[in-house]
């Protein structure tokens, strides 16, 4: 079996990983022209029911402890005051929560541990037919083609692959602005220290400034807001970031002041929780692709899980693993989405500061983090 996958973030080289690991070769066609073409993004907390079991099934526990942070886990929630409402601290190098890694270490954790040629690079799918004896036939950017049997598209939120299976309308859940504050702890010790060694979270109406530590010692800023109508270039400007913040403690809108890098906004979209499609035996989707859900930390974990147990089912039985995959993946995804939907709702509330230290707050039996 000849399998494609398109898009080589977290999901998709999970899965070749694993796929490996049971000796079923695949093709990842990423559009990126090297490794090294984009900033992967801050942090990402990985979690043991899912992302940290996709990497034990794909044998890079030792090398994920290795790079991971527990103390990234460290969680603040500030109001606009600068008031404390929930601190969680993690136990000192512990690994039994959901301790902190950098996503371009993850990546490339997953990619050095490919056979070399695994990822064909430069290659953005712009087409996909069915051949008439089954599989797919693959138009890239630029006039490269290939044949394979199975297709996955694991090309995340404006996936190329989706289309071949539904018509999915994303949802505006959020508008995200993000920056970057360079060398924090040398020249910015203060908001350093506000923030700490994971993550700070500043809970207005409306509105949320939070801010990250990254392995490299910087501060990624990121402005999450109610999507209004405003047009996304208003908020290119630091200035207009600023009268949204107007009254907040000043500790606070340091974040935006001293950021080395200018706003960056980009809209947040979801898929309809219950989104389901018509399988075929040929075609399938996982991560974003197939679940777009609101960013509040259960993507890429779910993306990994749907990698690691489709390759699974492929080494399992050929045959019967499109559909049973689908089927356990949309029963295990309904409630994650619904849950996520409500989180970012909660967030982007009018009484956000109340609902999210209530949430959590919640006895351990019934909190998600």
């Amino acid at each position: 079996m000849r399998i494609a996958i398109a898009g080589g973030g977290l999901g998709g080289l999970t899965l070749a990983r694993i796929l490996h690991r049971h000796g079923i070769e695949a093709v990842v066609y990423e559009r990126e022209p090297h490794r090294s073409a984009r900033p992967q993004g801050g942090m990402l907390d990985l979690h043991p029911e899912s992302g940290q079991r996709a990497l034990a099934e794909a044998g890079l526990t030792d090398g994920f402890r290795s790079w991971a942070r527990p103390g990234g886990e460290e969680h603040r929630i500030l109001d606009p005051a600068g008031r404390t409402l929930v601190h969680h601290t993690p136990e000192p190098g512990s690994f039994a929560g959901r301790p902190e890694i950098d996503r371009t270490v993850l990546r490339d954790l997953l990619l050095d541990s490919l056979p070399g040629g695994t990822v064909a690079w430069g290659h953005r799918l712009t087409a996909a037919a069915p051949r008439p004896g089954g599989g797919w036939a693959l138009t890239f950017d630029g006039g490269h083609r290939a044949d394979c049997d199975l297709l996955v598209g694991a090309d995340g939120a404006r996936s190329a692959v989706r289309p071949l299976l539904m018509e999915a309308d994303l949802i505006p859940v959020a508008t995200l602005v993000e920056l970057t504050v360079r060398d924090a702890d040398r020249r910015h010790p203060g908001l350093a220290a506000l923030v700490g060694p994971g993550n700070l979270w500043c809970v207005g109406v409306n509105r949320v400034l939070a801010a990250q530590r990254t392995g490299d010692g910087s501060l990624r800023v990121g402005i999450t807001l109610r999507p209004d109508g405003t047009p996304i270039g208003t908020y290119r400007s630091r200035d207009a970031l600023l009268d949204l913040f107007a009254g907040w403690d000043p500790r606070l809108t340091a974040l935006i002041e001293a950021a080395d890098t200018p706003p960056a906004p980009r809209p947040i979209q979801a898929m309809p929780a219950g989104t389901r499609w018509a399988g075929r035996p040929d075609l399938t989707l996982l991560g974003d692709a197939a679940h777009l859900m609101p960013p509040v930390g259960e993507g890429a974990n779910q993306a990994m899980l749907d990698a690691a147990e489709l390759a699974a089912r492929l080494a399992a039985d050929p045959g019967t693993a499109i559909p049973a995959y689908e089927e356990a993946m949309f029963a295990r995804i309904g409630p994650i989405a619904e849950m996520s939907a409500r989180v970012q709702a909660m967030m982007l509330s009018p009484t956000a500061a109340g609902d999210i230290t209530r949430f959590f707050t919640r006895p351990a039996a019934d909190s998600t983090r």
